[in-house]
């Protein structure tokens, strides 16, 4: 589903991460690869709306859709996203959220926040965590574009409190076309933004976090274990299913991955990973 990195400037991609708090990555699927994504979705919207002002009244969400369909599966790996997560958080991060996301006509700006605010450290600090959001509709300034305060992520919690209680600098719209997707420090201060035109405005959301975090959707309980069986090592490593180092993750001593197939051997390269014990 994907194209290899060639032609892909990472550096730039991290410098406006470091910089800005975000980036645009444009044409990241093809208008043809959108359709799948929007015909993937289909079968799992128009039944759900959100419980509270957070998730929207207006909103509907679709969570747990890494085990929804191969693509999203592809999608979680995706090589342009992982060189950009590679490169700020520590090896072995997680996926810690991903869903769907539908803004309908009439729905209110949601309240600002952070992504991994509920990882109660003090301000100014790194992120735990990075997002991605895809466009699957054209995000404009009406329809509920995501709205972001730049260089928030920079932000001690003096500043952070301002700007989120509107005190401080204004959210601005990001503008984008359908297929492209926004990247962004999960202490950047955004928002879903008010809905205020005739359709709704259709997303995707992946946050993946540090390794030594909990994430926030617990897929040991909500990915069946034959699904995840079949899918990549990656993919796996990225649900949980693998340690960090001394031995967290473990089972009973064991790797994870010894959960899924007692026949699992690890691989011969697992630098200081080898050294635990957690084989057996």
């Amino acid at each position: 589903m994907t194209p290899p990195l060639d032609g892909f400037d990472a550096e730039a991609h991290l410098a406006a991460l470091a910089a800005d708090g975000f980036t645009i990555l444009p044409d990241f699927l093809s208008a043809s690869q959108i359709g799948c994504v929007r015909a993937a979705l289909a079968p799992h919207l128009g039944g759900h709306s959100g419980r509270n002002d957070f998730e929207g009244f207006d909103t509907e969400r679709v969570y747990t859709l890494v085990a929804r369909g191969r693509l999203f599966e592809e999608l979680a790996e995706d090589p342009r996203l992982t060189a950009l997560f590679d490169a700020n958080l520590l090896p072995g991060y997680l996926l810690t959220a991903s869903q769907a996301i539908n803004i309908r006509p009439g729905e209110s700006a949601q309240p600002l926040h952070v992504d991994d605010g509920f990882y109660r450290l003090p301000r100014p600090r790194p992120a735990v965590s990075f997002s991605m959001i895809l466009a699957v509709d054209d995000f404009t300034a009406e329809n509920g574009a995501t709205e972001v305060i730049p260089k928030s992520h920079r932000f001690d919690a003096a500043e952070a409190t301002e700007a989120a209680e509107l005190r401080g600098p204004t959210p601005q719209p990001v503008v984008m076309a359908a297929g492209s997707c926004l990247v962004f420090s999960g202490i950047l201060i955004h928002r879903g933004g008010a809905n205020r035109s005739q359709a709704p405005r259709l997303a995707i959301t992946y946050q993946y976090c540090q390794p030594w975090a909990r994430t926030q959707e617990n897929y040991f309980l909500s990915v069946p274990k034959d699904r995840v069986r079949q899918m990549s090592p990656r993919l796996q490593q990225l649900l949980g299913y693998a340690i960090w180092p001394p031995f967290m993750g473990h089972v009973s001593a064991s790797h994870p991955l010894k959960a899924l197939a007692p026949d699992f051997e690890p691989p011969v390269a697992q630098g200081a990973w080898s050294d635990l014990g957690l084989w057996t």
